[in-house]
């Protein structure tokens, strides 16, 4: 069973940086891909980053300058620094772990991800 846990949440102003992680047990990074997603108030969930097992990594244009995803293969976590926050990044950020191999196109849908964290809130302020 793979488990997932995020974590480095929080509130902070326009323009600030967080860096969230996301613990992984059960399976070695090394064969798993994780995606980052996010949903915003009132908004769908929307795809942020992910990186596959190889440690290719994919992003959305609309958030790729800003938004860096990474992992420490020893600590078996998969890390997202966001940079210069915006209001817009206010929502609960979740990892996601699939159960198989997934196509590119199939790492950027959240139906792809069977197992879940439980999400952190980031709240940003203008």
């Amino acid at each position: 069973q793979v488990r997932l846990t995020e974590s480095g949440g929080g509130s902070a102003a326009a323009g600030a940086s967080l860096r969230l992680s996301c613990a992984v047990s059960g399976r070695a990074l090394a064969s798993l891909s994780v995606g980052w997603f996010r949903q915003g108030p009132g908004d769908e969930r929307e795809f942020v980053a992910a990186m596959a097992w190889s440690g290719i990594i994919y992003n959305t244009d609309r958030v790729n300058s800003r938004f860096t995803i990474s992992r420490d293969m020893g600590k078996n976590t998969v890390y997202l620094q966001v940079s210069d926050l915006k209001p817009e990044d206010t929502a609960v950020y979740k990892c996601a772990a699939p159960s198989g191999p997934l196509s590119t196109d199939q790492l950027m849908l959240s139906d792809s991800y069977a197992y879940w964290g439980p999400g952190i809130q980031v709240t940003v302020s203008s």
